[in-house]
This record gives structure tokens, C-alpha cells and sequence, in this order.
């Protein structure tokens, strides 16, 4: 590319990349000196190794970042701003939910569950994994808290056109959203 014009060092590449992408990026150099790997990590280096170097070290170096960005890549591909599902908008932008154009009274607990069970639609959910995505905690012995904010969740968004229940409880597992289709053809 343009940029990498000879006579630009590491640092000046690494500073126009800065400008337009987040993309990880371990310095390699022969220059070790600890003023040299500060200014490299505050201008956006996320890791920076010394030449020479153990491969075994920079091909570890490697996998920490990988895993530490991976999920972040992951999370913005699954977090889309918009999701429609049967005859429901879900707004993330606007932290709503729309049911036929209007917006349905959600609580914030009953938001979160609800965009658990989609993103797993189809799959059951177990209670406590519900419980930890959506209510950012495990359910004691004899919690009812989860259940009863599923029914009210069920109450306000209501059943498919054809009668059939939109969350499905999995007796003694947990619970599952089956979309409209699913749903007729069970």
C-alpha cells in the first residue's frame, strides 16, 4: 500500500494504521530499548518484541492476542443493531422491543432475556445459563425470579399468529424460542 512509502520507520506505519483499523498488531524490531516499546504500545502497538527472538515466544505472544481480540470480533458480528425475528423488531439501539410496529413495555431483565433466547433460537437454554447471560447471576435453590419474568415476558409479547407459544419451556432444563416456522411445522 501507499503507505508503506520507504524511508517510513515502524512507528510512522503503525500510526497511520492506528488511523484507520484496530487490527492487532506485535512489533518485531531490532531496537529493544524501553523507550522505544513504550512509545510503540502508546501509539497503538498491542504487544512489541525485541529481535532476536525465541519464535516459541512470538508464536505465543501471537495466541494471547488472537484470544484476546477473537471474542471481541465475535461479539460485534453476533451484536447486530437490529435483529428481526417472526413478527418482532429487537432495537439494540434503541434498547426496544417493537411487536407489529409498536413498542412492547419490557423491563430491562425481561429485554435480556429475551435476546438470550433468540440469539440460541432453537436451542434449549438451560435455567441457569439464562439466568447468568441475562440477569448477570446464578439462580439459588428455590429462586422463582427467572420464571416469573419469563411469564411476564410471555404475557406482553404474546403467542405466533397460530396459537403456538413463542418460549418453550424444556421441563427440568431450561427454555427455548421456536420461531413461527418451527412452530408450524411441529
Amino acid at each position: 500500500p501507499a503507505m508503506l512509502a520507504s524511508g517510513m520507520s515502524g512507528l510512522d506505519v503503525l500510526s497511520e494504521l492506528r488511523k484507520n483499523s484496530q487490527i492487532p498488531v506485535i512489533m518485531l524490531t531490532a531496537k529493544g530499548e524501553e523507550m522505544d516499546r513504550i512509545v510503540g504500545l502508546e501509539i497503538g502497538a498491542d504487544d512489541y518484541l525485541p529481535k532476536p527472538c525465541n519464535p516459541r515466544e512470538l508464536l505465543a505472544r501471537l495466541r494471547a492476542i488472537h484470544r484476546r481480540t477473537q471474542p471481541q470480533h465475535e461479539e460485534q458480528q453476533e451484536a447486530q443493531e437490529i435483529v428481526e425475528i417472526d413478527d418482532l423488531v429487537i432495537d439494540h439501539t434503541q434498547h426496544h422491543v417493537l411487536k407489529a410496529g409498536e413498542v412492547l413495555e419490557l423491563t430491562v431483565t425481561e429485554y435480556n432475556i429475551l435476546n438470550v433466547l433468540v440469539k440460541y433460537q432453537g436451542k434449549v437454554v438451560e435455567k441457569n445459563k439464562l439466568a447468568e447471560e441475562a440477569m448477570s447471576r446464578s439462580l439459588t435453590l428455590f429462586d422463582r425470579s427467572l420464571d416469573m419474568h419469563l411469564s411476564n415476558l410471555r404475557k406482553k409479547i404474546g403467542a405466533h399468529a397460530g396459537g403456538q407459544a413463542r418460549i418453550k419451556t424444556i421441563r427440568g432444563v431450561g427454555y427455548m424460542y421456536i420461531t413461527e416456522d418451527a412452530a408450524a411445522l411441529s
